[in-house]
């Protein structure tokens, strides 16, 4: 496509294309969870370098946020998305073929980069195809692979051969199936210039946003907070209270987060979005409760329980800090800003769970490590249900005036989706 060239029409297909990609994104990156346990045994290292493994892929998902989050809006969608897709199958041809930790690190570290460098595009561009159900996309398809990624995965060590190579070919085989139809949709964006530019990292978001995100940040960062607890400690914790050494059941939790997190994003995605963050800070609050007396009682079935009411909070606050700040953005402006909300949810879930992961080795063990961390979310939940209620009921107030869209001026209310329907490119609702 040439600079003067304008978008053309992506009708739904498009969006379950780039839905469908990042859920296979974050497949591949939940997917060697489970082979952890036999990594360790193989290459003989402890917990620690587990820990380090899953910080080094956070790490270099949010660089490359920082760095490549604002390209496709200048370079375009599809470029982003392939070079991503070529980048993230090499990272999977190294973790095939890995034979010690440093092949190990080096395949995390590739895909963190691709997936760091593709979600900011992914997400904008399911708002340029339609800008309300793009919303409620982007909130639960991150989840849906994150968790069919680590139940898989899991699957496929306990009963199919070659685990620590099967799973990741097949992901090759998804991966491909993509790139060739990213090839053929059609670009959401007019190229513009500043692409260059664009990689020097900074928080792009726009002047009249800031109040909305601040108000949002506190929100992602606790729903993905309790996220990071149950893709680091939850497979290890599910298997103690259970008794069973089974790596399904270790993926069990996650995939039960996640699964309702996407009904409750799909069920609640006509809500008012300030309504939707409120309910799912306080279903967060209610399910961590209850998490902390299933292992108080070294109740299988508690925790199990608790972890589908999480994914309820999960999926409801997630996908209304999305939809109250992305609605008002235009549409040069999404992909950085989605860029910036991930950055967001991927410290929470990072953070928390590096530190954790150090403290089970170092600290009290696993039980009590588990504890502190669930009141950690709980007192993170707490201070986003407060922040959230006292602010102003437009959060955008707090950040300046409003943002004229090319239909007029955009208000973040009740009703934001349709406030600002006129924003929309040419042939994308």
């Amino acid at each position: 496509m040439n600079g003067s060239a304008a978008p053309r029409r992506t009708g739904p297909g498009g969006l379950f294309l780039l839905g469908s990609i990042v859920v296979s994104l974050l497949a591949a990156s939940s997917a060697p969870t489970p082979l952890y346990a036999t990594y360790a045994d193989a290459w003989h290292f402890s917990p620690i370098t587990t820990t380090v493994v899953f910080g080094v892929y956070a790490i270099a998902v949010l660089v490359s946020l920082l760095v490549f989050g604002r390209v496709s809006d200048h370079l375009g969608r599809r470029p982003v998305l392939l070079t991503a897709l070529a980048l993230q199958t090499v990272a999977l041809a190294v973790l095939a073929t890995a034979q010690g930790v440093d092949a190990l690190l080096l395949g995390r570290v590739l895909q963190g980069v691709s997936t760091g460098g593709a979600v900011g595009a992914l997400g904008a561009a399911m708002l340029d195809v339609d800008r309300h159900r793009g919303a409620v996309t982007n909130a639960a398809a991150p989840g849906i692979g994150t968790g069919s990624g680590a139940l898989l995965s899991g699957v496929l060590v306990q009963y199919a051969p070659a685990p620590t190579h099967l799973v990741y070919l097949l992901l090759v085989g998804v991966f491909a199936v993509q790139g060739a139809a990213v090839l053929r949709m059609p670009e959401t964006v007019r190229r513009t210039p500043g692409a260059r530019a664009a990689l020097i990292p900074r928080m792009a978001v726009p002047s009249g946003l800031w109040g909305t995100v601040l108000a949002a940040a506190p929100i992602l960062f606790a729903a993905w907070a309790l996220a990071g607890f149950y893709g680091s400690l939850g497979p290890a914790l599910a298997r103690q209270l259970s008794g069973s050494d089974s790596t399904v059941v270790a993926g069990l939790g996650l995939f039960l987060l996640t699964v309702a997190a996407t009904v409750s994003a799909a069920v609640l995605g006509r809500a008012s979005p300030r309504r939707v963050m409120v309910l799912g800070i306080t279903v967060l609050m209610a399910a961590t409760l209850a998490a902390l007396a299933a292992v108080a009682a070294e109740s299988a079935p508690g925790f199990f329980g608790s972890t589908v009411v999480a994914g309820i909070g999960f999926g409801a606050g997630f996908q209304g800090g999305l939809r109250t700040v992305v609605a008002p953005a235009e549409p040069r402006e999404r992909a950085g800003l989605m860029s910036v909300l991930y950055v967001v949810s991927y410290l929470g879930m990072g953070v928390p769970s590096v530190v954790a992961g150090v403290l089970v080795v170092h600290g009290g063990g696993l039980v009590p490590t588990a504890r502190l961390y669930m009141w950690a979310v709980l007192a993170l939940s707490a201070a986003a249900l407060i922040g959230l209620l006292l602010t102003n009921r437009s959060p955008r107030s707090a950040g300046g005036p409003p943002v004229a869209g090319a239909g007029g001026t955009a208000r973040v209310n009740g009703d934001v989706d349709r406030s600002v329907a006129n924003a929309a490119p040419s042939g994308c609702r």
